[in-house]
């Protein structure tokens, strides 16, 4: 599968009820944007000191984040693989190794409960030599030959990273070979010699969202800045794209102009012309083999039949660019089913799709010109299960893993031609954390409008139903990204084992009920997401499971900004909120990093039309000095270049402008992820959890 798409990253936010501004005409906080300067770093260290030693210096935070730490370099964990050749590859972080080695072994081995493996490039070795931070953005291979690729590195675990030839069989990085400077590129192998490149070349080259405007195809041995300009954006797009499709016998060029976060152009090349994919702006395109398959997001009319938004269709893709409208209909969505994926083997479609919040998987086999079904043995009733081609050039094996949040990950090998077969258990991880005596149940909150919010909760089974149990509300609403029950080993030995619960909220804006789900909560209806996520928290409050008191809250990046309009919005209804690399000044988001890419979801504030609704979730203009709020620990990273850490600065600046309690912490590396390895990662858990408990174990 030849599946194009821009690798734009989103975030998440939420419109308010009834914004009640308290922010000054000036914006007395607008030098912490200033990232890496002294003067910023200074205040950021004071508020990381601070915020250490209010949460560190009991024994609890210590064994949590040990307890986080072992789990994050546990051996015993499933060391994910791709095939590349004859051999697997798997990228692996533990103690011995901080920051990371690829590495790679035979099907055989991979068998075993320990692998021999072989080391292709140790990230921690290749840093020390290089005296650089590098943090593993993974690798490109040149298919189907499978022994070249191009390997991204990142100082720090910014998006931006370097790009380097790397030669597989030698496991050497090429001498004179392919070499990107430092930026957030889109690279794709057109041939053993020549890329398509979209990156930074200077003045003109980007968009206003600070992503390539210009794709050139460059030759071995030449110049970057001489590779011949073959694509080209405008400079208020979001994006552009290139790759090239290597499966023999299907041979071709794709170009992709991302227009906005949700609308796009798909261009094939073609005798050095550009022919342009008949398709509806807001669906997305790609190809597997001899077809071109078509995800709808809003309801497209093709000679008279009408398909509906959510919809998956194929058809053949030479039939269709010469006219031939022939459309297959591969998922047709319900009022509670969505689709979530499709991938392609040799000669099947995977279809991954959602019922009610709940993974669903099928086996398509195109058979005397109809599209036939069969479900996928060994998918869990309520949990998650993703499904990917092991090769899907050469053969029809796939790779399952299936969890549940009380049921640790398994890892297992099939084939669709027999999608009835029990697939091949070949990996499980350890129960990390004590789960007896739990379950998981899916509940239903009523929001303002009367539309039906499924939530998941995690917990003891014998829960109180008093009010007492400490319980924390995740939520992230947007993007059209959905939120399902996986396994989550941190917040089992941090949170659930304590007796406390945890609630999964699948609010609007999200993708679980597909485009209409999400399209629900977009810009001036961005409200309906915080309070899809009021009412999940007045249905647990209800039902006793929990009261405000002992009710927190926590969501990172758009689910940060769902944070702070809870805080600004609804404070009466918990006690703790912990906010993530958020987004919270939303006057001048669209300025900030990748801001502009997420007009599509937000709007834009240089509209006064749209600021007159943006502004009513904006927490960082609807703080009041009156108001009280409850405690938050608000996160981020400096090396953050998606997210600007000016936006949770300026939140906690105010906020102990006006008296009331916040504590931050800043990363001073790990990009959007918050951490660029284990060992920070577990700290910055451990904080969350720390504080967390803290707030609402006390309050009883």
């Amino acid at each position: 599968m030849n599946r194009i798409l821009l690798l734009c990253l989103g975030l998440l936010m939420t419109p308010a009820f009834a914004a009640q501004p308290d922010a000054p005409a000036e914006d007395s906080h607008l030098w912490l944007e200033d990232v890496t300067g002294e003067k910023q770093l200074a205040w950021v260290r004071e508020r990381n000191t601070e915020s250490t030693q209010a949460l560190t210096s009991g024994t609890g935070f210590a064994a949590i984040e040990q307890r986080i730490l072992a789990i994050l370099n546990s051996k015993e964990r499933i060391p994910a693989v791709t095939k590349i050749g004859d051999r697997y590859y798997n990228f692996w972080r533990d103690a011995a190794n901080p920051k990371g080695i690829w590495r790679s072994t035979t099907i055989d081995e991979y068998r075993k409960a320990e692998p021999a493996w072989e080391t292709v490039i140790d990230v921690d070795a290749l840093a020390k030599a290089e005296h650089e931070n590098w943090v593993w953005h993974g690798a490109t291979v040149l298919e189907p030959e499978d022994r070249v690729c191009l390997i991204s590195l990142s100082r720090g675990g910014a998006d931006a990273d370097v790009v380097r030839e790397f030669d597989l069989d030698r496991k050497a990085f090429v001498d004179d070979g392919f070499s990107l400077p430092e930026a957030k590129s889109r690279v794709a192998w057109r041939g053993r010699e020549s890329l398509f490149v979209a990156t930074d070349f200077g003045p003109g080259s980007l968009t206003t969202s600070g992503y390539p405007r210009t794709v050139r195809e460059w030759t071995r041995g030449t110049p970057l800045p001489q590779a011949e300009l073959v694509f080209e954006g405008q400079p208020t797009d979001m994006a552009v794209g290139a790759s090239r499709d290597l499966t023999p016998g299907f041979e071709r060029d794709f170009f992709v102009r991302q227009i906005t976060f949700w609308t796009n152009e798909f261009f094939l090349r073609r005798g050095g012309h550009l022919i342009k994919i008949d398709k509806p702006d807001d669906a997305n395109a790609s190809v597997h083999r001899e077809w071109l398959l078509i995800e709808l997001r809003s309801p497209w009319t093709v000679e008279e039949a009408t398909y509906p938004a959510g919809a998956l269709l194929a058809a053949n893709f030479e039939a269709f660019l010469k006219g031939d409208r022939t459309l297959h209909v591969l998922f047709e969505p319900t009022d509670r089913t969505s689709l979530a994926a499709w991938a392609g083997t040799r000669n099947h479609i995977l279809l991954t799709t959602l019922d009610n919040v709940r993974n669903r998987i099928s086996v398509l086999t195109f058979t005397d010109g109809t599209w036939l079904r069969a479900p996928l043995t060994g998918v869990p009733d309520i949990g998650t299960a993703t499904v990917s081609p092991v090769d899907e050039i050469e053969s029809d094996d796939y790779w399952l893993v299936t969890s549940s949040p009380l049921e640790p990950s398994t890892l297992s090998l099939g084939s669709a031609a027999t999608p009835a077969k029990v697939p091949e258990k070949l990996k499980q991880t350890p129960a990390f954390f004590d789960a007896s005596g739990m379950k998981v149940e899916q509940h239903e909150a009523v929001s303002k409008d009367g539309t039906r919010i499924p939530y998941f909760q995690i917990g003891r089974a014998d829960l109180p139903a008093d009010g007492s149990t400490p319980t924390l509300l995740y939520g992230y609403g947007g993007f059209e990204i959905p939120l399902l029950p996986g396994y989550s080993p941190a917040s089992g030995v941090a949170w659930l084992e304590k007796g406390h619960a945890y609630v999964i909220a699948n609010i609007r804006g999200g993708g679980e009920f597909g485009p209409r789900w999400h399209q629900a909560a977009l810009k001036e209806k961005r409200h309906r997401s915080y309070e899809d996520f009021a009412a999940v928290a007045e249905d647990l409050i209800a039902r006793k499971v929990t009261s405000p008191s002992h009710l927190g809250i926590m969501g990172g990046s758009n689910g940060g900004l769902l944070m702070g309009n809870m805080l600004t919005l609804r404070p009466e209804l918990f006690n703790a909120v912990v906010c993530q690399v958020p987004l919270l000044d939303m006057r001048r988001f669209n300025k900030l990093l990748a801001g502009a890419s997420w007009m599509g979801e937000y709007g834009d504030p240089d509209k006064p039309e749209e600021w007159a609704f943006i502004r009513g979730f904006s927490p960082y203009h609807n703080l009041a000095r009156d108001h009280e709020y409850p405690p938050i620990l608000i996160t981020t990273s400096t090396r953050d270049d998606r997210v600007h850490p000016g936006h949770a600065r300026k939140m906690t600046a105010r906020l102990l402008e006006y008296g009331k309690p916040v504590l931050y912490y800043e990363n001073i590396e790990g990009g959007h992820g918050g951490a660029a390895d284990n060992k920070q990662k577990a700290f910055m858990d451990a904080l969350g959890w720390t504080f967390l408990d803290r707030e609402l174990t006390d309050a009883r």
